[in-house]
């Protein structure tokens, strides 16, 4: 079965954005950080630790139901696969998803949705992210996230 990406070691996170250099660099060709479907980000405050904003592999995908072009079907293991030719830029999917891990490329006018290729997994310098067999459970976004109890799932 295919794996998704997994962020349940985040306390061990720098903030190096190693993951979202290396996700931008192997996915979109590009070297900026705006362009990775992985987002680290700090919890908020000054002694906040990281979080990273990934694409929980939804067994029923909302991004995919609102699609209506087809650009998007769900991908088997969960998430979704993007056909960009389908696609019109329209940003429904990026509005629906339910933990906002779906960005934007503004130069492309395409989502910027993770497949799940584990290139950031294989690079991350302190194991903060892993490749898993898919959770049946639809409440794990938090752990999955890295998140505690008392921290919101923000855009």
């Amino acid at each position: 079965m295919p794996k998704v990406l997994r962020a349940e070691e985040m306390s061990k996170c720098i903030g190096c954005f190693t993951c979202m250099f290396v996700c931008a660099g192997v996915n979109r060709r590009d070297h900026s950080i705006n362009k990775s479907c992985i987002r680290v980000r700090t919890s908020g405050g000054l002694s906040g630790r990281f979080v990273a904003v990934v694409c929980q592999g939804c067994q029923h995908p909302q991004c995919a139901e609102v699609c209506s072009f087809g650009a998007l079907t769900p991908r088997p293991g969960g998430g979704v696969k993007l056909d960009p030719k389908h696609c019109m830029g329209c940003r429904r999917c990026e509005k629906h998803c339910i933990v906002h891990a779906i960005g934007f490329d503004q130069d492309a006018k395409k989502p910027i949705i993770c497949h799940h290729c584990g290139a950031c997994v294989r690079l991350c310098p302190h194991g903060c992210l892993s490749m898993e067999e898919p959770s049946k459970e639809i409440g794990a976004s938090r752990q999955i996230m890295g998140l505690t109890e008392s921290e919101e799932i923000k855009p």
